[in-house]
């Protein structure tokens, strides 16, 4: 990053070698820091299921510290990226990034009405990243396998690119008032339909879902309906505190449904093929 973006032509960029874990350093990190987006976090499901707590020294520990340092630096503005795995979960990553959404939630009960405000977003699987199925499928198809792993031909997930979930973080920013869980209105696809898109011609082996998987993913439950409202983008889950009430929000849109759920197998949006390919492009 340092070579493609130097001090030369970005003199506003700062390069620190730290650790979330580490609150001091996150506290010299964030001095004169208006804006701060947290994405550290532990995210491999086995390698946190066999390392708990180094998963919740990083995941909860580590969110901790971020919101005290945003204290401490008087910083403005800060989202933290979550997941749908956050939503009912079932391994230690999900459990851990639920316990980070509340931590970052509740930090506006002590931030006061002048301090930072503290807001999160949520949403699926990033097409293309590091560990995930789409670069583990090419893998298998650069290789000249003759056949694909599939974990279940039902499995489901909600599909979103890097740049998408770049832009609804800074979108995000401008909308909020600190409290809020920010969820982007996604395609979903089946991992099947992911597979066949990628390599038409090759069979599947179903190898059972892994430890800490779920057929499908959900970013709204029908518990947080209650005090979820639906823009034309996206959903936002309201806070239920009482420092929402106090301040001049200015969110104004409907509840959704009582028994509403926003869940990646019965989402109205799907992705084709043709959407796939675009979205790797």
């Amino acid at each position: 990053m340092s070579q493609q973006f130097n001090d030369q032509d970005y003199p506003a960029i700062r390069y620190f070698i730290g650790d979330v874990r580490d609150r001091d350093r996150l506290e010299l990190a964030m001095r004169d820091v208006d804006m701060v987006v947290h994405t550290a976090a532990m995210k491999h499901v086995p390698l946190a299921e066999y390392n708990p707590t180094e998963c919740i020294h990083t995941n909860i520990l580590g969110a901790e510290n971020v919101v005290r340092a945003a204290l401490h630096c008087g910083v403005e503005k800060v989202i933290a990226l979550s997941t749908d795995k956050a939503v009912n979960p079932v391994n230690l990553y999900g459990a851990s990034k639920l316990a980070s959404d509340k931590i970052f939630v509740a930090a506006n009960n002590l931030s006061g009405k002048d301090g930072p405000r503290f807001s999160v977003v949520r949403y699926g699987n990033v097409v293309g990243s590091k560990g995930s199925v789409i670069p583990f499928f090419q893998s298998l198809i650069d290789k000249g396998a003759d056949s694909l792993l599939i974990t279940d031909a039902r499995m489901t997930r909600f599909w979103i690119t890097l740049q998408q979930g770049v832009d609804f973080v800074l979108s995000s920013f401008w909308r909020m008032e600190g409290g809020e869980i920010f969820v982007p209105k996604l395609p979903s696809m089946g991992i099947v339909e992911v597979a066949r898109c990628l390599a038409p011609d090759l069979p599947h082996k179903v190898m059972g879902i892994r430890a800490g998987e779920k057929l499908h993913e959900i970013l709204v439950t029908s518990e947080d309906a209650q005090h979820t409202i639906e823009l034309t983008d996206r959903y936002i889950v309201l806070p239920q505190h009482a420092f929402w009430e106090e301040r001049d929000n200015h969110v104004t849109a409907p509840l959704v449904s009582q028994d509403f759920q926003y869940t990646s197998d019965k989402n109205p949006e799907w992705l084709t093929d043709d959407s796939l390919r675009e979205m790797l492009r």
